[in-house]
């Protein structure tokens, strides 16, 4: 088989500098093969043995024939092209100048993956960058919607960033609470999350709900809050000022939400003593009696979780605890003397005296500010306690829960006097004998005589 079929133009393009050369170097190997296997033929004609020499003759003998030519040289079987693509020498790499070297092979391109496995550190680089942009798309959301429908959520007063994004999550309105807490803190809201009712959306970028929540929401109800120790008539003034509409005092006789008879209180003429002071969310119109309905109820619940078996003990009703924790409320200037007042009371109860507490007489004659006079204190009324022994004919105020618990179940003591301590921001003296009593009553009224007449009760230097 000829090697002609190198020459075909489906394996070899004449006008290709590359075919022309390999073209050569075979025909230079060929000839290279013809001589050596011309000069092995004379080599192994010359080793031959020479032929004997002629017997001398008469006659000479007949020239012998000339020697046969050398066998001719058999073709070199035909090459197959694997063959003669290895057989092939590369060719030279191309000199760059200023390199320095003529034999330096190029290297070979592998593109973007062969960069990297070259240098691995540029792979982690590459995942770095993919993570961070992963991150900045997640929490800038930049292709992320207003979200979807309606949600009506409130946040608590004082709720913190981080309560309010589980609050958001958990509804699903925002995808995921801590990257909404990173948000707010790059925007420099972390102080301007609003407290309140809010319409809000499903599924909200975390951009959207910052905006909704850092703005004043529209407030969509009225807040009313009666402190403890409140009168009706106290507890009037603070829904009027509120703005709630209609007669608190009126509204405050009776309802039929709470009967004070239900409780002991079979001939209480009002509701005093049962409008639990708290805070209450109202409709901006609503009617006042929504107020003491909430009052109310609010009462109800919290008398249940009062453990009332000692008073219960002591033949007490759930109206007369309530009467007695209304004057805990007035007399206790701290909270840690409300059970030591509770246990005067009962003490004096026990020993049949009268309770003594200006509190009543007070609530009798509707003086709160100024100091009681003479004929105040001697003021002709069921709720004069100096002159009256046992309970007033009901509470003088609406005590809270502390006041309740206190009076339900006070300390066992001795004590049967309290006076108001000199300068000590409201606390009391307790005495046992009525001798250590005129003591603490002969330091308060020097105290009060060196504050010009005024109560000395306010706190020391």
């Amino acid at each position: 088989m000829s090697d002609d079929w190198l020459k075909d133009d489906a394996f070899a393009d004449p006008d290709d500098p590359a075919a022309r050369e390999r073209e050569q170097r075979r025909l230079e190997r060929e000839e290279k093969r013809a001589k050596k296997a011309g000069k092995k033929a004379e080599a192994e004609r010359k080793a031959a043995p020479p032929p004997p020499a002629a017997a001398p003759a008469a006659a000479p003998p007949p020239a012998e024939p000339p020697p046969p030519p050398p066998p001719p040289v058999d073709p070199l079987p035909p090459r197959t092209p694997e063959e003669e693509f290895w057989d092939e020498e590369p060719p030279p790499p191309p000199v760059v100048a200023g390199n320095g070297s003529s034999n330096r092979r190029p290297k070979p391109n592998l593109g973007f993956l062969g960069a990297i496995g070259r240098h691995p550190f540029r792979l982690f680089a590459v995942i770095a960058a993919l993570f961070v942009l992963v991150f900045l798309n997640a929490l800038f959301q930049p292709f992320h919607g207003d979200g979807s429908g309606q949600v009506q959520v409130t946040i608590p007063k004082g709720s913190s960033v981080a309560e309010v994004g589980d609050l958001l999550s958990d509804r699903g309105m925002i995808s995921n609470s801590t990257l909404f807490q990173v948000r707010v803190t790059l925007a420099g809201k972390r102080s301007e999350i609003y407290s309140g009712h809010f319409t809000l959306a499903h599924d909200m970028s975390y951009g959207a709900a910052i905006d909704a929540l850092s703005t004043p929401p529209v407030k969509r109800t009225l807040t009313v809050t009666i402190p403890e120790g409140y009168t009706r008539s106290q507890a009037a003034q603070v829904a009027e000022e509120a703005g709630v509409p209609g007669d608190y005092t009126k509204a405050t006789v009776k309802s039929k939400y709470l009967d004070p008879a239900e409780y002991g209180g079979k001939n209480a003429k009002d509701l005093e003593g049962f409008l639990f002071p708290d805070t209450f969310e109202l409709k901006p119109k609503a009617p006042v009696d929504d107020l003491v309905q909430l009052q109310l109820q609010d009462f109800k619940r919290r008398i249940k979780g009062v453990d009332m078996s000692y008073a219960k003990s002591k033949n007490l009703t759930v109206f007369d605890v309530v009467t007695i924790a209304s004057m805990v409320e007035d007399e206790a200037g701290v909270d840690s003397q409300r059970g030591l007042v509770a246990s005067v009371i009962y003490n004096r109860l026990h020993e049949g005296m009268p309770l003594g507490i200006d509190a009543t007489i007070r609530f009798a004659t509707g003086n709160y500010t100024e100091p009681l006079t003479e004929s105040e204190l001697a003021i002709d009324s069921p709720y004069n306690s100096r002159t009256n022994a046992g309970l007033p004919p009901g509470p003088i105020s609406n005590p809270g829960l502390e006041s309740l618990k206190a009076a339900a179940h006070p300390p066992k003591t001795d004590y049967l006097f309290y006076v108001t301590t000199p300068g000590a921001c409201g606390k009391l003296t307790f005495a046992k004998t009525e001798a250590e009593f005129e003591a603490a009553v002969d330091k308060y009224n020097s105290a009060r005589e060196a504050a010009g007449g005024n109560s000395p009760d306010s706190c020391g230097e």
